[in-house]
């Protein structure tokens, strides 16, 4: 090996070479054609006897890597464009031109990959020299045409190293202290705070800080520069003169890259590294934006009709109406009548055949939970993880696909047949068509402009993207900002530790140097900290990274948009298409600030009213089916309207969407915390922002960041109330849902913690499980909230319970009351199993306690007995068996507080002033005052005879008679057993009616 270096290193550097390039410089100024036409034939004999000495060698990895390659780098060491610098292009043009196609190939495959190794592993130093010489000769290399299309035929995408800028691990070895000589961090937590309190010497530190950052940006920049002019190479669609066009054969090997990254989720040690992907598609993103701006086109977006046709494969992944084969036979009507599209009902039959074999074979008889909508890691069916194309897309390539031509709708359809080729198969045609064939966009609805928006192949990289984004680049981003994290707690560590060497006593001088030496520590690492989120800022969350972001989120707004613009045909959408919408979004709220501000992107509030209308219309949409994404969308719509500006955008939705519908459907509880999250801060005692009880149990958490403000929309809740005062028979059903709900969360939550107790309470040492203490704190949070909820209609539309000439207002306000008094008698009692469980101070029940429960049923009994027909409220709630007195008093700290121990401190809603008002206070004793006074006068009263007591009940007075058997029992009980069944109670006769009752005078 050292004799084959020595001896290719002394020709290549003293005779060969140089004669070639610099003693026939006539020669290599013209084209490898005019040389076998045109050229000197000694020339061109001692070419070929010089290359074919050199030929067996340049197929050798040791000598492409340490001659080779060393040679083409000093060719670039002079400076100046790439361009500049034709000697690389003319060697390239003798290579194949007098080496054989195998050795050439292998050649430049060695050549490539030495040039990837150098890359990935040179250092980082400040100016990153390593990084732009080795991208510089890759460009070089690249501008080839030849060579060009054979590199990327060799597949340099299975490893993005090229577009990657590795974060460097020690501060020192990347030379960021001489790039960035002066650190800042934060030293103000409190976000209400204003920025002119900050000190003219933190001033200086920062503006320093910022012009280090912003050089270290610009050294960053030119890396990722030369990065695009590589895509902006591969994606070249102009150089068909020696064949097929570079772009179409990178968007085979892309999707290619992207099916290998699909479909083995659950094998890491095959994917591309998250790292590399983030880099990557920043960098492809710039590149096709460039391309599309060419073409004086604006609004990208990804046309419907790649969803349904077949042109595009998506590696089996989940779309929002189920599996594909599933859509196109229940669609094929659709297709046809929308879309021209026309499927062969035999090849359907043969297609379900194919899908009840492989689904016996495997045993998937369920989609893995998560694992493609949230980009999860999970395990998938053997079937998905094939190398083929899945069972969809067999279905494809043999389906017959007819188009029929709309201009001449009275002559047959003139039957086409296309199949889905594998994706190393496609070619330009396939891709962007030709007379008669729209390629891609077969199957235009009628809703899609005639003409394309832009090259189709374009689109297709761009449906990469977004895909691309969706399997680990979100992620990613969220894993980066660990950092910034980390810097917050350094800096709150050495603030607090500032201030404990300025109230150290100068007679504890061992407390002091300790002290001093944690000041110490703490600094070093906010340096080196502060040093490395610049460097992270300026690769992955810059301003033009969240621009580029910014982009994809409103790429998929309008691909969702013009997909739902179809109907039916939305259900062929993928998944992930609505995941990344959610996803971008939330990455620029939270990820890309406080270094830069999501309100400064251009048209941001009307891309928030978008995005919002998205949400708002497809969280309950019929023809989404998977459990994931309406679990998503709905936990998107919730963090929507937690903050005020998004909020705004929910308000600006143009058309009313009914939030409460989905009460009768599986969100339930998620609906519910969007209702919740409207109401908060209208509440009685409501508008906290840590719990209460928690800050007198551990006044510590005074100091963590608090959480977000109550933002209601009082517009909404007009929306509501109007909603429910229209439609009386939906108000119904809606808090039919809540009440039931409110009953089985409550009740499990009983059932817990009686389990939590009696574990508790054995005298050998146990513990209880993590996974059960969080269910049951669900249980407590959907309790209170089910009870705002309540709060709420009761303050919107107060009729719903109270005025009793609508049919079921009666039933829903004893239900309502029946439901309350338990909740207060399980609460309230002394000693009882919820304080017990509450005084344990278990890890993960910190949100179990009096006070948000007992709050949320004090606003229901306030309101209920402030009204106008509070008589009939108070009637209601003493007639239920359960009610009792002591349970309102216990709310004021009244009742049987002598009972409790001395060392026991007493519930009382005197004690949260900062959380209650004085006018809520004076309410409640108001009511305690009418409480009390109706329950004396009902004792008072003649009771009633046990005969004249409902047989069911018993709780209640006879009040309604059946027709025809003339059985009777309470209102309350005929009308809740009528809701779900017909028969009377005593004889099974089918009621046909129900009339009032009254017991006659002379009994």
């Amino acid at each position: 090996m050292q004799c084959d270096v020595s001896i290719f290193k002394t020709k290549l550097n003293e005779k060969t070479f140089d004669f070639v390039f610099r003693q026939e410089e006539k020669l290599v100024e013209r084209d490898s054609g005019a040389w076998q036409i045109q050229g000197d034939p000694t020339i061109l004999v001692t070419l070929a006897h010089i290359f074919n000495h050199f030929a067996p060698l340049m197929c050798k990895v040791y000598l492409v890597e340490d001659v080779l390659m060393n040679f083409l780098l000093s060719i670039l060491e002079g400076g100046g464009s790439v361009e500049e610098h034709p000697l690389i292009q003319q060697l390239l043009d003798l290579f194949w031109l007098l080496m054989e196609d195998h050795e050439v190939s292998e050649c430049l495959k060695q050549l490539m990959m030495s040039l990837l190794r150098a890359y990935r592993f040179s250092p980082i130093i400040p100016d990153l020299g390593f990084q732009i010489h080795y991208l510089r000769l890759t460009t070089a290399i690249l501008r080839h045409e030849k060579s060009r299309k054979y590199l990327i035929t060799f597949d340099v995408l299975r490893s993005v190293v090229f577009f990657y800028i590795k974060t460097p691990l020690r501060v020192k070895e990347a030379g960021l202290e001489e790039l960035i000589p002066t650190t800042w961090w934060p030293t103000r937590f409190d976000k209400e705070r204003d920025t002119c309190e900050e000190t003219a010497e933190e001033r200086l530190r920062r503006r320093a800080y910022e012009r280090g950052c912003h050089r270290l940006k610009k050294r960053i920049e030119v890396v990722e520069e030369l990065q695009v002019q590589i895509l902006r190479l591969m994606l070249n669609n102009k150089d068909k003169g020696t064949g097929e066009a570079s772009r179409y054969i990178f968007l085979n090997k892309f999707r290619k890259f992207l099916q290998e990254n699909a479909s083995n989720r659950g094998n890491p040690t095959v994917l591309c590294p998250p790292e590399y992907m983030v880099c990557f598609i920043h960098r492809l993103i710039t590149a096709i934006r460039s391309y599309w701006d060419e073409g004086k086109r604006k609004n990208a977006y990804v046309p419907p009709q790649l969803f349904y046709n077949g042109k595009v494969d998506y590696f089996d992944l989940q779309r929002l109406g189920g599996l594909l084969s599933h859509l196109k036979k229940t669609l094929k009507d659709d297709l046809a009548a929308k879309a021209n599209i026309i499927i062969d009902p035999a090849e359907i039959q043969a297609s379900s055949m194919d899908d009840l074999d492989e689904d016996e074979e495997t045993g998937a008889a369920q989609r893995p939970s998560g694992a493609v909508a949230m980009g999860g890691a999970l395990a998938r069916p053997s079937w998905l993880s094939s190398p083929t194309l899945g069972r969809a897309n067999r279905f494809l390539s043999t389906a017959a696909v007819s188009l029929m031509t709309p201009r001449r709708p009275l002559a047959p359809p003139e039957k086409v047949k296309v199949r889905t080729l594998a994706v190393e198969q496609r070619t330009e045609e396939d891709i962007e068509g030709s007379h008669g064939n729209d390629g891609l966009l077969l199957g235009r609805p009628f809703e899609e402009p005639d003409q394309p928006i832009t090259e189709k192949s374009l689109l297709e990289i761009l449906d990469g993207v977004v895909m691309m984004y969706n399997l680990s680049v979100h992620q990613q981003l969220g894993k980066m900002v660990v950092v910034s994290d980390d810097v917050h707690e350094y800096a709150v560590a050495l603030k607090d530790t500032d201030e404990k060497i300025a109230r150290c006593p100068s007679r504890r001088p061992d407390i002091l140097e300790e002290l001093q030496k944690t000041q110490k520590v703490f600094a070093e690492k906010l340096n080196h900290l502060s040093r490395r989120l610049a460097w992270i800022n300026a690769t992955i969350y810059s301003k033009e990274k969240m621009l580029d972001v910014y982009w994809l989120l409103q790429v998929c707004i309008r691909a969702i948009e013009h997909a739902d613009s179809t109907g039916s045909l939305f259900a062929f959408m993928p998944e992930f298409y609505l995941n990344v919408a959610m996803n971008s979004y939330s990455a620029l709220k939270n990820y890309f600030s406080p270094s830069n501000c999501m309100e400064e992107l251009p048209g941001y509030k009307d891309t928030l009213a978008q995005l919002a209308a998205i949400l708002a219309k497809h969280f309950a949409d019929p023809r989404i089916v998977g459990t994931d994404i309406k679990d998503s969308l709905m936990q998107a719509l919730a963090s929507y309207v937690c903050y005020p500006q998004s909020l705004h955008a929910v308000e600006r939705i143009p058309e009313e969407q009914n939030l409460l519908a989905p009460y009768e459907q599986r969100p339930w509880a998620q609906t519910n915390w969007i209702l919740v999250r409207l109401w908060r801060g209208c509440g009685f005692g409501y508008r906290y922002t840590r719990l209460p009880h928690l800050l007198k149990t551990k006044p510590e958490d005074a100091n963590l960041p608090s959480l977000q403000k109550p933002c209601p929309s009082l517009l909404l809740q007009r929306h509501m109330a109007e909603l429910l005062s229209q439609d009386k028979d939906m108000a119904a059903s809606f808090l039919n849902s809540v009440l039931n709900q409110l009953n089985w969360a409550f009740s499990e939550f009983i059932g817990m913690i009686q389990e939590i107790q009696q574990a508790a309470e054995r005298p050998e040492r146990n513990f209880v499980d993590t996974r059960q203490l969080k269910v049951c704190a669900t249980c407590f949070d959907l309790s209170v909230s089910l009870l705002r909820v309540l709060e709420m209609t009761i303050t919107l539309v107060p009729e719903i319970f109270l005025d009793w000439t609508r049919p079921s207002a009666e039933l829903l306000l004893r239900r309502l009351a029946q439901l309350l008094n338990q909740v207060l008698n399980r609460v309230t009692a002394e000693r009882n199993l919820f304080d017990r469980v509450v005084n344990l101070r278990l890890p993960g029940l910190e949100s179990v306690d009096h006070y948000p429960i007992l709050v949320a049923v004090t606003g229901i009994l306030v309101l209920l007995t402030s009204e106008t027909e509070q008589k009939r409220a108070a009637s209601v709630l003493l007639s239920d068996p359960c009610f009792q007195l002591r349970s309102i008093q216990y709310l004021l700290g009244e009742g049987d507080a002598g009972a409790a121990s001395a060392d026991c401190k007493h519930f009382s809603l005197h004690t949260y002033t900062d959380y209650i008002s004085t006018e809520e206070e004076q309410k409640v004793e108001q009511m305690l005052t009418f409480l009390t006074e109706e329950s004396k006068q009902a004792a008072a009263s003649t009771p009633t005879s046990e005969d004249d007591l409902c047989p069911i009940c018993y709780a209640h007075s006879i009040s309604a008679i059946f027709k025809p058997c003339s059985h009777k029992s309470c209102k309350a009980c005929i009308n809740q057993h009528l809701m779900n069944n017909k028969d009377c109670f005593f004889c099974k006769a089918t009621i046909t009616g129900v009339e009032d009752y009254t017991k006659p005078a002379s009994s």
